[in-house]
């Protein structure tokens, strides 16, 4: 399943599903393995490893709340600044 497959069949945008495997990744509850026979060499594979297996499913969905929760918090924010420097950019044509 590619990235954006998986998103679609969380509902989560791909950036946003991006963000969040990358975090299990780092987490060490997911491995990342490329296709060495594949003709696709974007082709990768998502292994969970042991540890990842053994994490409790209440865990994981709390920590991917708040990597969903800090991910919108960064887009409001973003949003915001972008707000803003129209803002000023109206003031200085005006």
């Amino acid at each position: 399943m590619s990235q954006r497959e998986l998103a679609s069949e969380l509902g989560l945008s791909l950036g946003k599903t991006h963000y969040c495997l990358r975090a299990l990744i780092e987490r060490g509850w997911v491995k990342v393995q490329n296709f060495r026979n594949s003709q696709n060499k974007l082709a990768y594979a998502y292994v969970l490893t042991p540890a990842g297996a053994g994490a409790k499913v209440r865990t994981t969905i709390e920590f991917l709340k708040r990597k969903q929760q800090t991910f919108d918090a960064l887009a409001k924010e973003i949003e915001r600044l972008r707000a803003e420097v129209d803002s000023a950019r109206g003031d200085i044509a005006g």
